[in-house]
């Protein structure tokens, strides 16, 4: 599939006429922006100007993109994407949007008029809350790539008003509270009012005299969309976010109100705004999970019929659907996708079966994030039938002709057909329960023409194991896409000062073409450039210090080794292992003080699921140990242990540029990519890593040499957990280890509730699923590796160096290019 590269042409510095037009719109449009506030010309005032003003720029780029993309009468050159995603973490937007329209130096000079500064007003802005972690950043990468690259496309995601949650710290515990990001506004959105959809849930259906189906829902919603608009850096076309707000079809009822039943009379408005409130609500409660496939069937139900509409809008007939549009399912969340699409067109625009499934087969493909079975989403039949009761028809009938293929293919193999079946009859393995329930990753693989992993071994991994049956029946189903990240805002917002290295060291085409950072590679040697390198390391390791400072009282040495490890807590991603080295290093020093330690401030930050007790039991592990470590005079100066509450996008931004070593430790095996290790990779940091996900590609670009890889390999791990894993006899064998597990479970940090860790301690010693007890040697001799490589300077720098030099690859412009190749282009014999 062609991209429509004359959108994608290197912006040239505008000429004078027309960069003056623009300046002259932004001023305009700020000083009319600004003149609305009731407070005067304050900081917060001022952010929303520009972001008011930006916004009507970019809403110009924006309908002038849709012209484009739609084509002369109707005819576009490549088919138009819509990315389905339950989350988009995308940060702020005003920096960027500077950047892109190229008029941040315009709104330095407006705010020093009024005696503000850019950098403040830039502070005043909240972070969007429409994601949590790695998922939803990529997304918003890809949002940021779709523009780059000219690709006709939309994101479609939900208008999150609280977002997951805001983290908070009590006690060294997690607190959960609202994140209130829009409580004064959201300056971004556009509204659609013209754009409204129903949605349905509940209810029956019936056989009409028509002999068709129809589905009398019992709950009546609409959608309304909300867009996003995020621009292109080289070129003026944009990609849009279309966001979904719930409401409540029918009003208020007033008999009830009239009555003083008050609550009562809105109770369905309330039900119908709780779609919107929280991202990934808990859902270890009945009314928790309804509240989640609710927001999924929400999401998919509107997307496709603004998508279908669109289509007809063009003039195109239904039978080009398919052909025109492809419909991707970022992992399992929107895969309820293929059932809507078949509802909408058997039962909303009356295509026959056969027709139908084949405009859905050619539209829809998937992107796959997990290898873990569990990760897997499933939903009891049970609750499909109270809330989407034509949608589990619809699924019914697709597993029925799925199996009778899957039986003439494998006739008397009734396991396979077990396995494979879109509906779970009970007891799968790795699950508790004993319902039927209805397979989500199984619908979107039966239904995609194209099925993706996001890293080489996370791809090969996937048709060996989770997804085997399906790549037997359909090996040239299966691709992989390698993740990328957006190096915009991940490396010349995030970090000017290397940004300004780079153009210095080796020209700007680096900021179009990220393949040109390989032209840093021969000159990685070249001391002066390691000194300037170390020199701008410094001062965002000092950035950071202060931010540490002021939020958590805890002064930090900026010479010191930044060690960091960013990312959800999850026990595969084994925080608890860093955990464990940094005990080891502090038992080390307490009993050998006057060695030559290398100094080394450990950085951890991340957030836990609500319901997730033994993630938020590390949480607090990590604020015991870094108690007890930061306040003993003995390790002053030597060692120091942070926790940054409310991981986001803008802490990222601070924290990424000022990192020396990214962790990337999770078990091999288990991270499907990662784009974290990118991210840091790109800033200069040097990776500890396992051979798990990109951090194996990444590696291979930048030399395995220039990357501290320990652990089991994935072989290993399988050899070692088929034998029989003896996690106990293997801290029986390592005092140093057998020490800092007794320390943590014996209450040596938490002396007021000396059994505080002991179900961390006795899950290692029992089973230990993620394997740190068998990787711990091999890490803590690593870490003695990275040690004696700051201790030289010069040789750290110029491996840091050579890092940035082999990121180029994983540019989220060229992972975008792989889907159009590779997933997204127009599906032949489908």
């Amino acid at each position: 599939m062609p991209v429509n590269t004359t959108m994608t042409a290197p912006r040239t510095p505008p000429a004078d006429a027309a960069s003056a037009a623009l300046r002259a719109a932004f001023r305009a449009a700020f000083d009319r922006e600004l003149g609305l506030s009731t407070q005067g010309p304050t900081p917060d005032a001022a952010m929303r100007a520009a972001a008011g003003a930006c916004r009507e720029l970019l809403a110009q780029r924006w309908a002038r993109t849709q012209r484009e993309d739609a084509g002369p009468d109707g005819q576009r050159v490549s088919r138009r994407v819509h990315y389905l995603s339950m989350e988009f973490l995308m940060g702020r937007a005003l920096g960027n949007a500077l950047a892109a329209l190229g008029l941040d130096g315009e709104l330095r000079s407006q705010l020093d008029a009024l005696g503000q500064s850019l950098p403040d007003v830039l502070e005043r802005e909240s972070d969007a809350a429409l994601g949590n972690g790695g998922l939803g950043r990529l997304a918003a990468c890809f949002l940021d790539a779709f523009a780059e690259q000219g690709l006709p496309s939309f994101g479609y995601g939900l208008r999150y008003r609280y977002g997951m949650f805001a983290q908070g710290i009590a006690g060294g515990r997690q607190v959960e509270r609202p994140d209130d990001w829009m409580r004064f506004g959201e300056p971004w959105e556009l509204p659609r009012p013209e754009l409204r959809y129903p949605v349905g849930f509940g209810g029956q259906v019936v056989i009409g005299a028509d002999k068709r189906h129809h589905w009398r829902p019992a709950e009546h919603l609409v959608a309304q969309a909300c867009d996003f608009i995020v621009p292109a850096h080289h070129s003026e076309r944009v990609s849009t976010l279309r966001q979904w707000q719930a409401s409540a079809a029918d009003p208020i009822d007033f008999n009830a109100f009239c009555q003083g039943e008050h609550a009562a009379a809105a109770s369905h408005l309330v039900a119908a705004d709780a779609l919107n409130w929280v991202l990934y609500p808990d859902d270890s409660t009945a009314a928790g999970r309804a509240l989640r496939l609710k927001q999924e069937a929400f999401l998919v139900s509107a997307s496709l019929q603004d998508l279908i509409a669109r289509h007809l809008r063009e003039g195109q007939p239904l039978a080009t659907l398919g052909k025109r549009n492809a419909i991707h399912l970022n992992d399992t969340h929107p895969a309820l996708a293929p059932a809507e699409l078949m509802r909408l067109l058997l039962d909303e625009h009356h295509l026959p079966w056969g027709e139908a499934w084949a405009i859905t087969r050619q539209a829809v493909s998937y992107t796959n994030h997990t290898l873990m079975p569990e990760a897997l989403e499933t939903w009891p039949v049970a609750l499909f039938e109270t809330l989407l009761p034509r949608h589990l028809e619809i699924i019914y009938e697709i597993n029925h002709h799925f199996l009778d293929e899957v039986r003439a293919r494998f006739p008397g193999d009734e396991a396979c057909i077990a396995r494979v079946s879109l509906i779970d009859e009970g007891g799968a393995e790795g699950h508790h329960y004993r319902e039927r329930r209805v397979r989500m990753a199984a619908l979107a693989i039966v239904a995609s023409h194209k099925v993706n992993g996001v890293s080489a071994l996370h791809s090969e991994l996937m048709v060996q194991t989770i997804f085997a049956d399906y790549a037997a029946l359909w090996p040239e189903r299966f691709h992989n896409v390698t993740n990328g990240v957006t190096p915009r805002r991940w490396l010349a917002q995030a970090n000017p000062g290397l940004s300004g290295l780079l153009d210095r060291a080796i020209g700007m085409g680096w900021r179009k073409d990220l393949g040109q950072l390989e032209l840093l590679k021969p000159l990685a040697a070249d001391p002066a450039l390691g000194r300037e390198f170390m020199a701008i390391k410094r001062a965002n390791k000092q950035r950071l210090a202060e931010r540490i400072a002021r939020e958590l009282r805890v002064s930090v040495d900026v010479d010191s080794l930044f060690d960091v490890q960013i990312k959800r807590i999850h026990e595969y991603k084994r925080q608890l292992l860093n955990l464990l080295h940094v005990v080891a290093r502090y038992q080390a020093i307490v009993d050998n003080p006057g060695a030559d330690w290398v100094p080394r401030t450990v950085v951890i930050a991340g957030k836990a699921a609500s319901a997730y007790q033994a993630a938020k039991l590390i949480i607090r592990l990590a604020h015991d140990v870094a108690d007890t470590v930061n306040q003993d005079p003995r390790v002053e100066g030597k060692l120091k242990l942070v926790f940054l509450p409310n991981y986001g996008v803008s802490l990222a931004e601070t924290i990424l540029p000022a990192a020396d070593l990214s962790e990337q430790i999770s078990t091999a095996g288990t991270e499907a990519s990662g784009t974290g290790n990118m991210k840091f990779a790109l800033n200069g940091a040097l990776t500890i890593g396992t051979w798990d996900g990109a951090n194996i590609e990444m590696a291979e670009a930048m030399g395995v040499d220039n990357m501290f890889v320990f652990g089991l390999r994935t072989e290993a791990v399988t050899q070692l957990m088929t034998q029989g894993y003896e996690p106990s006899r293997i801290a029986r064998t390592q005092p140093v280890l057998l020490r800092v597990l007794n320390a943590i479970g014996g209450g040596d940090f938490s002396p007021e509730e000396p059994g505080r860790y002991r179900p961390l301690t006795d899950h290692l010693l029992g089973s230990d699923r993620y394997l740190l007890l068998a990787d711990f040697a091999d890490y803590v001799a690593t870490q003695a590796r990275v040690d004696t490589l700051y201790r030289d300077p010069a040789a750290w720098a110029e491996r840091a160096l050579l890092n940035v030099a082999g990121m180029g690859w994983f540019s989220a412009d060229r992972t975008i290019r792989d889907y159009v190749e590779r997933v997204w282009a127009t599906p032949e014999g489908v």
